[in-house]
């Protein structure tokens, strides 16, 4: 009889990855070099020196190792290594010779395809705080030439290469996307673990030991970047993670902790997405209005924009987990007026946290703000309409410091400054 994985592996799975990992970094920096997978620095860059970017193989080999010690040796876990390393293969072909954007999807689909046949997919579904009140499922839906579709093996593979792809976009600094995934994957690996998903719990484990292993070479300033290899793998997997450690189960969390936990891409692609969409450009091409270049844009060094997004998602994660322990409902519609208001009053401090954030990425409509209130100042002192570029500087320096001492109330003048990393 097969043994079940129990916390204990999860954490031996997480040092393994790590450990292998870590080692394995210069070897990759090595084939990088031979290969030419160099990524060099052009106007959308934030490093400024070449460098390798195939360390995601670091990140696969530490996930392979790992996964084939402690994973259960099922169907399911056979098949998620194999996507694996389909999709680390297509992300390493990627890195050498720059695919375009349709066989790129055409790839990353046919790995996800392999877990999601062998069964790792969603079948249920229950509405948040609701519980049992609305469960739902998804069936074979017939088209009308005759052939049926389950919805929900069609969904769960969007779903995981919605997933790839917004890792994919938010690895554009140092150490960013590496960071980032580290405490998603810790933070559901602790959530599937207390679900009783013990080999979602340790996929997620490896998954988060696997990145931290990658991030000391990643951390700015990065001697290796993970490229496309590692941030498909990384989005595949915790995807895959999402699936098999919450949205397979009926709890009350199952629709909304995956959400939450990957706010922070999720909103920085949807960010991009808007925008692009709204000045008529491809969504598939690549630009400067991430998080990150907002931040660069604003004077942040790459080590605060980390700590800024890092903070966040930390932040997002311990709602997550407090939306999974604190006791706030009997998941039939009854709730604990008490644990209800601290459940309410982590939601207002992430809420919080998140709309600051927002609130400092969001230039334009800061500006638009302060465009406002000066034209209004000048107005009542007589003066002319300010020149947008001392909005814009003056924009760039509340910013930058977090105060707004810039506009002067009498003349509506703004101070010039240097605002320069």
């Amino acid at each position: 009889m097969e043994q079940i994985p129990d916390s204990l592996d999860a954490l031996f799975a997480f040092a393994a990855a790590a450990a292998v990992a870590f080692l394995l970094v210069p070897a990759t920096n090595r084939l990088a070099v031979r290969l030419d997978a160099i990524d060099r620095p052009n106007a959308r860059s934030l490093h400024e020196q070449p460098t390798p970017k195939l360390g995601g193989l670091a990140i696969l080999a530490g996930v392979l190792v790992a996964g084939l010690i402690w994973l259960p040796w099922d169907a399911e876990s056979r098949a998620i290594l194999g996507g694996a390393v389909l999709i680390a293969a297509v992300g390493m072909v990627d890195d050498i010779y720059e695919l375009s954007a349709g066989p790129k999807l055409l790839g990353q689909t046919a790995a996800v395809i392999i877990p999601v046949s062998a069964g790792v997919k969603v079948e249920n579904f229950t509405f948040p705080f609701l519980g049992g009140l609305f469960p739902g499922s998804v069936d074979l839906v017939s088209l009308p030439w005759g052939t049926a579709i389950d919805l929900g093996d069609v969904g769960t593979v969007i779903a995981i290469v919605a997933a790839c792809n917004v890792i994919n976009l938010i690895d554009g600094v140092d150490g960013l996307a590496a960071g980032v995934c580290a405490i998603s994957a810790l933070t559901l690996a602790v959530i599937a673990l207390s679900l009783d998903r013990n080999a979602a719990g340790v996929l997620a484990a490896l998954t988060a030991g696997a990145s931290l292993g990658f991030l000391r070479s990643g951390f700015p300033p990065a001697t290796t970047f993970m490229g496309d290899t590692g941030s498909n793998l990384l989005g595949y997997l915790l995807g895959a993670v999402a699936v098999q450690g919450a949205l397979k189960t009926n709890a009350v969390v199952a629709l909304f902790l995956p959400l939450i936990v990957l706010a922070v891409p999720i909103l920085d692609t949807g960010f991009v997405v808007a925008k692009r969409l709204k000045y008529g450009r491809p969504i598939y091409r690549a630009d400067t209005s991430h998080f990150h270049h907002r931040m660069a844009n604003i004077g942040f060094s790459q080590r605060r924009t980390l700590a800024y997004l890092y903070g966040w998602t930390l932040i997002l994660a311990a709602l997550a987990l407090a939306l999974r322990f604190v006791p706030y409902s009997d998941d039939h519609g009854h709730f604990d007026a008490a644990w209800t208001a601290v459940m309410l009053a982590c939601g207002i401090l992430a809420l919080a946290a998140s709309v600051y954030l927002v609130y400092v990425l969001e230039i334009l409509k800061l500006r638009r703000i302060r465009l406002r209130q000066l034209i209004g100042i000048r107005r009542e002192a007589g003066r002319p309409v300010p020149a947008e570029s001392d909005v814009d500087r003056g924009v760039a320096q509340e910013l930058q410091t977090g105060s707004f001492p810039a506009v002067d109330p009498e003349t509506g003048e703004f101070e010039a400054v240097d605002t320069r990393p």
